[in-house]
């Protein structure tokens, strides 16, 4: 595998799931692979887990990860093609690319989308920047469209916890105080479409997501007829993606609660607003998984960047 950029990077994801859960198992055994090779992260936005995770996943391999805050430590990055650089940028993104190439054996960067340009945004101009001009491998450490290390550990986290052969997932929709990207939900929903499970997607009107990246998954407008016999619930907020970026008038209660989700497991990427997306009944409950999420985004980390140097 040369980059790791969406979830369709993915061939086979039981597969993956299969060889994520033996490293978890054996985090170590794969120390000596990443000797003497450096992981650079470029982080154009704020992270916790992302970060955390993807350097504990570099270290197991025995890689060196090098972290550079970009938007707040680097000259200001030039990304058009021909423009006339007198105004903020200093530094175009071809020679950018390619000098952290020259220090880094593979590159990981995370930069969300401006929800103001749907067309802009849906170019991954900065992610495909960086394939296009670096002379290493990419991997996405979340993008304007798709946060695939997150689908992956989603799949590894759902996988551990069932207890059916085709369990029912429901994606479902939360209030929340800001306007959000599409990241999250999208990698979730094109891994779920790689499993084995009887997925569907709940969210008010005017909130579908892009039908390029929902396809044929059934849309539920109407919450609890979603959450029927569900056995997971994996709640993420978002903006309008046909008003693009905008936050509409919706009713709060698709707040999550106890109450609607029963039995079912609570998944979420986090950070998560209590009492706003989701109660503290469920966060505070044995079904809720998202500590298990967060632990597992090292070993789908590690995953990842176990298959790019095994093919430097």
């Amino acid at each position: 595998m040369k980059n790791y950029t969406s979830i369709n990077d993915i061939e086979n994801i039981n597969s993956w799931i299969e060889e994520a859960k033996e490293i978890k198992a054996n985090p170590l055994k794969n120390k000596k692979l990443g000797k003497n090779k450096t992981l650079g992260l470029l982080f154009f936005n704020s992270s916790l887990r992302t970060r955390l995770s993807t350097q504990k996943a570099a270290l197991n391999l025995g890689m060196d990860p090098i972290v550079m805050n970009v938007s707040g430590d680097a000259w200001g990055i030039e990304f058009g093609d021909g423009t006339v650089m007198n105004g903020n940028t200093a530094e175009h993104i071809k020679e950018a690319a390619a000098v952290v190439s020259q220090y880094c054996d593979v590159i990981a960067v995370r930069a969300f989308p401006s929800l103001t340009d749907k067309e802009k945004d849906e170019s991954e101009q900065v992610l495909n920047s960086f394939v296009k001009f670096a002379s290493v491998p990419i991997v996405s450490m979340e993008s304007a469209t798709g946060h695939p290390l997150q689908g992956l550990t989603d799949a590894i986290t759902l996988a551990e916890n069932s207890t059916k052969k085709k369990p029912k997932v429901v994606l479902s929709w939360a209030p929340h105080v800001k306007t959000l990207p599409h990241a999250v939900a999208n990698s979730f929903t094109q891994a779920m479409q790689k499993m084995d499970v009887e997925f569907v997607i709940a969210n008010p009107e005017g909130y579908n997501l892009s039908k390029e990246i929902t396809k044929d998954t059934p849309i539920y407008h109407n919450q609890e007829e979603a959450f029927k016999d569900a056995d997971f619930v994996y709640t993420k907020n978002w903006s309008s993606y046909d008003d693009y970026g905008k936050i509409l008038e919706v009713d709060s209660d698709w707040m999550i609660t106890k109450n609607k989700i029963g039995d079912a497991k609570f998944m979420h990427c986090l950070p998560v607003r209590r009492n706003v997306v989701v109660e503290d009944a469920v966060l505070d409950s044995d079904s809720s998984l998202v500590i298990e999420q967060a632990n597992n985004r090292t070993f789908a980390a590690q995953l990842v960047l176990k298959k790019i140097l095994e093919n430097l």
